[in-house]
C-alpha cells in the first residue's frame, strides 16, 4: 500500500494515514499548473478556507463552494474550467448536487481532478473514536455513536469492511400469514428486534436440499417488525413482496405473473443478521441505535486506539440531477476516490425483495402489480419495471460525463449509477471494489421504448477493474446494463464476484409463456475483450456474461460478445448466458474455460415478430475456444468453427493477451484501499455423511484480504481439523474428514488462510449424523453424449435420475478402445443436479479413430453403472455431435 506524501496529508484531522485507502498517483487530464496559468482553475484543499479566492496559494475548502464558484464563472470561460483537488479527505455533510447549471459550455468541460501526485477522497462517513473494552470474555469493544448518526449498515476498520453480526437461527420456525411462529421465545428477549433481518440465500449449500429465497440468483432479506413471545411479525411491504405472487390465469401455464423465480422465499431464512446476541466472531459489529453505541470485535492485530474506524452517514455522495429538458453535460471527475456512503432502504419496511441483479419488488401491493403489465389485473407497465438499487454516485440524464481513473470503494449501495438518458458518457481506468451492491449501473428498465434524450446510448465502459463487489447484496453484478444502444464494454477485468460479471438486457421472460419479451430500443451493443474469472462464488444460475431480452432487430445490429476470456466459474451456470428471449446475439472468438454446465446457454424458442416458437432465437456462435463442443444445428442458430480445448495454452496467446486491461491501465491492478487482512470466511459450506467420515465442501472467499488464499481448514464440532492446500481443494472441491464416530452427529466450519492471517470460522453446517456405510453404487447417469474436436472430445453427462443420490464425489469416464479411465472431479461435479448438464474434455485421442465413452457416477461405495455414448470420430475441423444413447 502506498502512503501519502507531504501534500497528501492535508485535512486528515489526526486520523491514521496508513489506512485511508491509498491510490497510486494519477495523472490529471489537465495539469493543474497549466490550468492555473491559463486562469481557468479553482483550487480546493481540506485545509482551505471558503473565504479564500480559490487560487493555488489560497484554496477554498469545500466542494459545494467550488461548485458555486464554477456556476459563477462557467458563462465566461474560454477554456476548460478545472477544479483542482488537493489530497486528503473531503467529508461531506450532504450530497454534492449538480444540475444543468454546473455543466460545461461552448465546447468546454468542467473538470474535477486530483492535483497530480495527490489523492483526494470524497467521503460520506465520520470517524468513530473513543473505543473501550466492553466485554473482555468476547474481546468486545464499544464506542459512542458520532453526533447525528442515526443509522448505518457499514463499518470499516483501516479500510476493511466489518461484517454485521450474523448467525444461524436459534429457533425452529413455522411460517404464518404475517411471519413466523417460533418453537421458543428466545428471540423475544433480544434487543432492538426491529433492526434484525432474516436473509434467504438462493445459493444452496452442496449436498443439501435446503434452497430458500426467490431463486438461486437472489439473496432477499426481510426485516422484523416485532417479536412477541413466540410470534415473529415481519416488516411490510417486504414480507408480502417476498412471499406472495399473482398467478397467471388457469390454463396451459402454471406460473407466477412476473415469470421470475419461485412464489415465496420459502419456509425459513438461511441465517439471521444484525442482532447483538449474535456478536461472537472477530470482524463482526453491531450498532445499538437505542443506546447510541457501536460494538465491534477486533480482528487479530487490530488496535482500535490507533485504527481508522469509519462509519458511513450519507446515502449519496454525488447527485447529477439532469432532466429530460435540461441534461447535465460535459463534466469530468478524474483521480478521485468516492467512499463511505451507506444505503438504508433495506432497513425500512421495503427491505430487499430481490428479483434479479439487485432489482427489487417495492411498495405496498408491489407483488401484485409492479411491472406485471398485462399479465396481472392492474399491472403497471412496462413489463419487468422493478426497482433498481440506487448508486452512491449517480448521474441522471448526463451527456458527455466522464469518470477517469477514479475509485469507487467502501460503498453501501451500487457504486456508480449512470441512469436513463446517459449519452456519450465514459468510464475508463476506474476501480470498483468493496461495494455492497452492483459495481456500475448503466441505464434502467423503466423506459424500454424511450426516444430521443430518453435513450441510453453511445456510452463506453473500458479498462476498468471491477472486483469484490456485491459484498452485501450478493445478487449484484460487476457491470449491469438495462436497455441501451451502442454501448461498448471493453477491456475490463472483473473478478472475485459472488454472482455474474456483466449483465445486459431485460424483459425477455415472457418466452416462458410463448409470448415475445418486452419490446425495447436496445441495439448495437458490444461486450468485447473483457477478462472475467473467479465469479459465481456465492449464488448460481448466472454467468460471466449474461444477457436476456431482445437485443436488436437482426444479427447485424444485435448484441456482439467478442473476444472475452471467461474462466474459473465456481457455481452452476454458464460462461456466456443467453437467457430468456435473447434474440440476435453474436458470440464469437471468446475463450470459455473451467465453467459449469454449458459454456454457452442454448437458444430459446423464438416468439418475436409474430413467430410461434417453431425456431430458435437467431444466434451466431462461431470461432470460440471452449470445452463444450458443438451440438447438432438448430434452426436459425449458426454454430461454426468452435474449437475444443483442454488447457488454456491451446488458445493463441494473442487472444488471451488481448482480454482485460490494456497496457497503460494495468497499473490499477496494483491499487489497494485497505490494510492487508485475513480473508473473509468461506461461504455455502455443506457436508455429507460417510462411513466414519464426512465430505465437506464450500465456496472460496469473495474477499481475499489483499493476498490469495493459501489453505483451508475444516473444523468438526468434535474431532481433529483437516487442513488442505487451496490448490488441492480447487481440484476436488471437497475434503474428506476421517476418523469420525458412526452414530454421532457433527457440525463443520471452515476457515481460510492467506499470508495475512486466518479468517474467522464460516457459519456451521447443519448437524449431520455419521452412519455405518449404507452407500450404494448409483445407476447410470441420465444421459451422456460426446462431441468431437481435434484429437479430443467433449463428454457431456447429467446426474443419475434417482432421489437423494447422496454425495457424488466424481465421475469416471472410460475411453474405448483401450480402457483408459479419466476421473472428473471439481466444482462442476458437485453442483451437478437435476437436468443440468456438465462436461469434461478428454484429450490424447487420434483423429479419424472411432471412440465411445462410458460415464459412471462415483460415490463412497465406488463406481456406479455406466452409460455409454454413441461412437464419434475426432477430427481436425469441428464436426456435428452424435446423439447420446
Amino acid at each position: 500500500m502506498r502512503t501519502f506524501g507531504r501534500a497528501g496529508l492535508l485535512g486528515l484531522s489526526g486520523l491514521s494515514v496508513a489506512f485511508l485507502g491509498i491510490l497510486h498517483a494519477r495523472a490529471a487530464p489537465v495539469p493543474a499548473a497549466a490550468a492555473a496559468a491559463a486562469g481557468q482553475a479553482i483550487w480546493v484543499a481540506p485545509t482551505g478556507d471558503d473565504n479564500n479566492p480559490g487560487t493555488e496559494e489560497k484554496p477554498i475548502r469545500t466542494l459545494a463552494h467550488a461548485r458555486d464558484q464554477v456556476r459563477a464563472q462557467v458563462g465566461t470561460v474560454s477554456a476548460d474550467l478545472t477544479v483542482c483537488l488537493h489530497g486528503g479527505t473531503y467529508r461531506l455533510t450532504e450530497p454534492l448536487v449538480l444540475d444543468a447549471r454546473d455543466s460545461g459550455t461552448a465546447g468546454h468541460r468542467i473538470i474535477y481532478t486530483a492535483v497530480q501526485g495527490e489523492h483526494p477522497v470524497i467521503s460520506g462517513g465520520v470517524a468513530v473514536t473513543g473505543w473501550k473494552l466492553a466485554d473482555a470474555g468476547k474481546n468486545l469493544w464499544s464506542a459512542p455513536a458520532p453526533d447525528g448518526l442515526t443509522n448505518s449498515r457499514q463499518l470499516y476498520i483501516n479500510g476493511v469492511r466489518a461484517c454485521l453480526a450474523a448467525g444461524l437461527l436459534p429457533v425452529k420456525l413455522t411460517q404464518t400469514a404475517s411471519g413466523y411462529t417460533a418453537d421458543s421465545d428466545v428471540m423475544s428477549k433480544w434487543r432492538n428486534p426491529t433492526d434484525i433481518e432474516f436473509v434467504y440465500t438462493g445459493g444452496n449449500t452442496i449436498w443439501s436440499n435446503h434452497e430458500e429465497g426467490l431463486g438461486s440468483w437472489t439473496e432477499p432479506r426481510i426485516p422484523i417488525a416485532k417479536i412477541e413471545g413466540t410470534s415473529i411479525t415481519m416488516a411490510q411491504p417486504c414480507w408480502d413482496n417476498s412471499t406472495k405472487r399473482v398467478m397467471l390465469p388457469p390454463g396451459k401455464f402454471k406460473r407466477t405473473a412476473n415469470l421470475v423465480g419461485p412464489a415465496s422465499v420459502g419456509k425459513e431464512p438461511a441465517f439471521v443478521e444484525n442482532a447483538f446476541e449474535l456478536l461472537n466472531t472477530p470482524g463482526q459489529w453491531y450498532f445499538d441505535r437505542s443506546a447510541k453505541t457501536i460494538y465491534y470485535i477486533p480482528r487479530p492485530g487490530e488496535d482500535l486506539a490507533k485504527a481508522d474506524a469509519e462509519i458511513p452517514v450519507l446515502e449519496s455522495l454525488i447527485e447529477g440531477r439532469g432532466t429530460l429538458d435540461k441534461p447535465i453535460h460535459d463534466i469530468t471527475f478524474s483521480g478521485i476516490q468516492f467512499s463511505y456512503a451507506t444505503w438504508l432502504g433495506p432497513c425500512t419496511g421495503e427491505g430487499f425483495a430481490e428479483i434479479q441483479a439487485n432489482y427489487c419488488v417495492t411498495s405496498p401491493n408491489g407483488y401484485a402489480v409492479q411491472g406485471l403489465c398485462k399479465l396481472a389485473p392492474g399491472g403497471t407497465c412496462p413489463y419487468g419495471n422493478w426497482t433498481k438499487i440506487p448508486g452512491n454516485v449517480s448521474i441522471d440524464y448526463g451527456t458527455n460525463i466522464q469518470f477517469t481513473r477514479d475509485a469507487f470503494t467502501h460503498l453501501g449501495a451500487a457504486g456508480l449509477n449512470l441512469g436513463d438518458g446517459s449519452q456519450s458518457d465514459v468510464v475508463e481506468g476506474c476501480v470498483f471494489t468493496d461495494i455492497s451492491g452492483n459495481g456500475l449501473e448503466l441505464g434502467g428498465v423503466d423506459l424500454p421504448l424511450g426516444t430521443g434524450p430518453q435513450i441510453t446510448r453511445d456510452n463506453r465502459i473500458v479498462n476498468n477493474h471491477v472486483y469484490d463487489v456485491a459484498a452485501e447484496y450478493h445478487g449484484g453484478i460487476g457491470i449491469v446494463v438495462g436497455y441501451a444502444q451502442r454501448t461498448h464494454i471493453e477491456h475490463n477485468q472483473i473478478d472475485h464476484q459472488p454472482y455474474a460479471g456483466i449483465s445486459i438486457g431485460w424483459g425477455g421472460w415472457p418466452d416462458k409463456i410463448e409470448q415475445p419479451g418486452q419490446p425495447n430500443y436496445s441495439q448495437n451493443n458490444v461486450i468485447a475483450h473483457n477478462l472475467i474469472f473467479d465469479h459465481m462464488l456465492v449464488l448460481s444460475d448466472g454467468g460471466g456474461i449474461y444477457n436476456q431480452g431482445i437485443t436488436g432487430t437482426s444479427l447485424a445490429d444485435g448484441l456482439k460478445v467478442l473476444g472475452n476470456v471467461v474462466r474459473d466459474q465456481y457455481s452452476s451456470g454458464h460462461a456466456i448466458y443467453t437467457d430468456n428471449g435473447s434474440a440476435y446475439v453474436t458470440v464469437a472468438g471468446n475463450v470459455m474455460f473451467h465453467t459449469n454446465h454449458d459454456n454457452w446457454a442454448s437458444a430459446h424458442a423464438f416468439y418475436y415478430n409474430g413467430e410461434t416458437g417453431a425456431h430458435k432465437d437467431p444466434t451466431d456462435i462461431e470461432n470460440n475456444y471452449w470445452q463444450q463442443g458443438e451440438s447438432k444445428p438448430k434452426p436459425y442458430v449458426v454454430m461454426s468453427g468452435n474449437r475444443l480445448i483442454s488447457s488454456l495454452d491451446q488458445v493463441p496467446a494473442s487472444v488471451l493477451n488481448d482480454a482485460g486491461l490494456q497496457g497503460e491501465f494495468k497499473d490499477i491492478l496494483n491499487e489497494r484501499f485497505a490494510a492487508p487482512a485475513a480473508p473473509e470466511p468461506p461461504s455455502r459450506v455443506g457436508a455429507a455423511a460417510g462411513d466414519g467420515c464426512a465430505y465437506v465442501s464450500w465456496s472460496p472467499p469473495r474477499f481475499e484480504g489483499g493476498a490469495p488464499v493459501e489453505s483451508y481448514a475444516v473444523i468438526p464440532s468434535k474431532g481433529v481439523r483437516v487442513t488442505v492446500p487451496a490448490a488441492e481443494f480447487l481440484k476436488t472441491a471437497y475434503v474428506k474428514v476421517p476418523n469420525l464416530s458412526n452414530g454421532s452427529e457433527y457440525k463443520f466450519t471452515v476457515t481460510a488462510t492467506n499470508a495475512n492471517g486466518t479468517s474467522s470460522p464460516s457459519m456451521p453446517t447443519p448437524l449431520i449424523a455419521v452412519v455405518r456405510s449404507q452407500a450404494q453404487k448409483l445407476p447410470p447417469p441420465a444421459t451422456v453424449s460426446a462431441y468431437p474436436g481435434d484429437d479430443m472430445a467433449s463428454v457431456h453427462f447429467q446426474a443419475p435420475n434417482v432421489k437423494n443420490p447422496g454425495a457424488i464425489l466424481a465421475y469416471a469416464i472410460t475411453v474405448q478402445p483401450g480402457g483408459r479411465k479419466v476421473v472428473v472431479t471439481g466444482r462442476q461435479v458437485l453442483t451437478l443436479s437435476g437436468k443440468h448438464t456438465t462436461f469434461a474434455v478428454i484429450d490424447g485421442l487420434k483423429n479419424g479413430q472411432s471412440y465411445t465413452f462410458q460415464v459412471a457416477a462415483v460415490t463412497e461405495a465406488g463406481e456406479g453403472e455406466a452409460a455409454s455414448t454413441r461412437p464419434i470420430k475426432p477430427a481436425a475441423t469441428p464436426a456435428t455431435a452424435e446423439e447420446s444413447r
